[in-house]
Parts: structure tokens; C-alpha cells; sequence
């Protein structure tokens, strides 16, 4: 019963491990379809960045924290090994960086009850939850917390935006990161522009900011970069969000690889222990029939 038990446990295991490498592959390959958006925006941004205007802009204006707003991104199903642990971890102690108080200055949006379910326990206040099952990245509520996010930091609502999630490497590197969305920084969004293309040879990763030649605007510096803070804000969010499914799907994959493997060895061992059982038992029947049989001659 045991040995058939653990089989069917074996087939559903390997199947699992099937399922989540498709779906690594095909969320990656989103990810990185979107790399020359990025790579365009963050040229047009390079040019900007050295301007009088824009050195002022209150997007691109570090202050001191005071109120914080932080993403985290993590799973919704368990089976995905320690990711959601180490992104909580990191998301805990980006704020103990920051001398705030917790409990009222700090809001979190979470996507992921894996997430929710730590910061609920500890009474931090979650302002939006958002759950993380779909595959793809909900553009609307990308856009909608883009917009939400460029509001309150110019309001000065919040001081500063972080970002928690799981940055890609490769299939069996996974790294917890901590990326700063606001505010805006050449370094910051050209750091995430090159972490889009995981360390293969496939999306071999080359500078996106070499080889830059000035232009003049014909609309004035700061209308540019209105129009286009907002969208490279949702790009890092919807690409940060491909990204840790991405992570997902691929700690999936090893953990069910590795429960597979154990299985097998489950097998294994329970298969020669039935043997060595069985063995015995035809070993003593037939030591009894033997025994039985010379018994009977030696009365006769």
C-alpha cells in the first residue's frame, strides 16, 4: 500500500515539476519581450537626468522618511520553497532601516496572501491586497497604483516607495530584492532594466545606456518626464511582478524536481524492504515444508 501510495505521489510530483517549467518559460519570456520599452524609455530618461529643471523635479527630490509605502510580491499557493520567506524577510528589514514607526508609518501593498497573511499577524497596516494568482500582470491595477504612487509621493504623502520581490538570476538562483520606485533615479531605473534579462546566453545582457547621443526637446524637459514617470513607474511594476511569478513557477519546479527525486528513493527503499520481507517469508515455508517432509521420513 505504501510503495503504491508513494507512486501515485511520484506521478503527481513530476507532473507539477512539468507544469511549472512551462509556465517559467512562458512568464519569462513576457518579461523580457518588454526589455526595449524599457531600454527606450530609460534612453530618453539618461538625457534628462543632467538638466537644471529635472534635478529639482519633485519625482526625483530624496527626503527624509517619514511615511512609507512599500510592495511586496509574493505567492498565493505554498510548494515554491523559501521565496515568500525571503522577500518578507527583506521587506522587514528594509523598514527597521528606516527610523519610522511601524505602525503608523508604513503602508503595504501586498500582492499574495503569503504576504498579507505574515503582515496581518504583526498589525501592520496593508493598504491594498491583491491576489497573485494569474500568470500575467494586471495591467489595470498596475497603471492605477502607478498613478497612485506619483500622486501621493509628489503630495508628500509618502517620502519614499520600495518595492519587495524575488529578482531572477537564473532557473535555480533566485535572489530577494529590495528596488526603490520613488523616488526616480537614473542609477535605480537602468539597474532594473539590466535585472530584466536573467544570466543566460539566450538574453545576453549588454548596456542600455552606451553609445547615448543628445537631442534637443521641442517640448520642455519637465513635460517629457511627466509624461514619461508614469510609465516607466508601471513598466518596473509590471515587470517586477512577471519577474517573481517567473521566480515561482521555478522554485516550484525544484521543489517538486526534489520531492520527485525523494520519492523515488521512497520507492526505492520500501521496494528491496517488501523483497527482502517477501524472501523471508518463502525462506521459512520453505524451511517448514522441508523440515515437515523430513519429519515424515524419519517416522516412517
Amino acid at each position: 500500500m505504501k510503495i503504491r501510495a508513494t507512486e501515485r505521489i511520484h506521478k503527481v510530483t513530476r507532473a507539477m515539476e512539468a507544469v511549472s517549467a512551462v509556465k517559467m518559460r512562458k512568464t519569462q519570456a513576457m518579461e523580457v519581450a518588454g526589455r526595449p520599452y524599457v531600454t527606450a524609455s530609460l534612453s530618453i530618461l539618461s538625457r534628462l537626468t543632467g538638466t537644471r529643471e529635472l534635478a529639482h523635479h519633485p519625482l526625483t527630490r530624496s527626503r527624509i522618511v517619514k511615511k512609507l509605502a512599500l510592495v511586496l510580491i509574493t505567492s498565493d499557493k505554498g510548494l515554491a520553497g523559501s521565496i515568500n520567506s525571503g522577500v518578507i524577510k527583506m521587506a522587514v528589514a528594509a523598514i527597521n532601516e528606516h527610523d519610522i514607526d511601524t505602525a503608523s508609518a508604513v503602508d503595504l501593498y501586498v500582492f499574495g496572501k503569503k504576504g498579507q497573511e505574515y503582515f496581518a499577524r504583526r498589525n501592520y497596516t496593508i493598504k491594498e491586497f491583491f491576489e497573485n494568482t494569474y500568470d500575467e500582470a494586471p495591467l489595470s491595477v498596475v497603471k492605477k497604483l502607478s498613478e497612485d504612487f506619483i500622486t501621493a509621493f509628489t503630495g508628500e504623502v509618502y517620502d519614499e516607495v520600495l518595492i519587495a520581490y524575488s529578482h531572477f538570476k537564473s532557473t535555480i538562483q533566485h535572489i530577494p530584492m529590495v528596488h526603490r520606485l520613488l523616488p526616480l533615479s537614473l542609477e535605480a531605473v537602468e539597474g532594473l532594466a539590466q535585472d530584466i534579462a536573467p544570466d543566460v546566453a539566450k538574453w545576453k545582457k549588454t548596456s542600455v545606456t552606451s553609445g547615448l547621443v543628445a537631442y534637443e526637446m521641442e517640448s520642455s524637459y519637465t513635460d517629457v518626464f511627466a509624461a514619461l514617470a508614469p510609465r516607466l513607474l508601471s513598466v518596473s511594476l509590471y515587470h517586477l511582478l512577471l519577474e517573481s511569478k517567473a521566480v515561482e513557477h521555478s522554485s516550484r519546479m525544484i521543489a517538486m524536481k526534489n520531492a520527485s527525486d525523494k520519492s523515488k528513493d521512497i520507492i526505492h527503499a520500501l521496494t528491496s524492504k517488501y523483497n527482502k520481507a517477501r524472501q523471508a517469508t518463502i525462506t521459512r515455508e520453505v524451511s517448514e515444508i522441508v523440515g515437515g517432509r523430513e519429519a515424515l521420513e524419519t517416522h516412517a
